[in-house]
């Protein structure tokens, strides 16, 4: 069997690399359009980490108002993890807003409603 030319493992690596990078790009875009957002909406959009509890949602979400939604960003093909549902779905049990919001126009979407509700 013969290797493969020098050449061709060298774009393989690039693109590889490349679609990885394009992807972590997008979704830090789509945390940074919600970040912004919500600051410009008087609001705050807190990172959320639990060390010991994984899963648990990428932001915390506190209106003007003081309503709070709990925010996992993915990107438009994005998936949730399995410990992810299970957080999420014990997280909404309880009567929290989760969110997964995928992409941008999601983002968007999740902005107007909380900039037009009458909370």
């Amino acid at each position: 069997m013969l290797p493969n030319p020098p050449d061709l493992r060298i774009h393989t690596r690039v693109s590889f690399s490349k679609m990885f990078q394009e992807d972590k790009m997008t979704e830090s875009r789509i945390e940074r359009h919600l970040v912004d957002g919500v600051k410009k909406l008087g609001g705050m959009c807190i990172k959320f980490t639990s060390p010991g509890t994984p899963g648990v949602p990428d932001r915390i979400i506190i209106t003007a108002t003081g309503r709070i939604i709990f925010a996992e960003l993915k990107t438009e093909t994005g998936r949730l993890a399995k410990i992810q549902r299970y957080v999420i779905g014990e997280m909404q049990k309880r009567g929290a807003d989760v969110r997964v919001v995928k992409g941008l126009d999601e983002v968007k979407q999740l902005l107007a409603e909380i900039g037009g509700a009458s909370e």
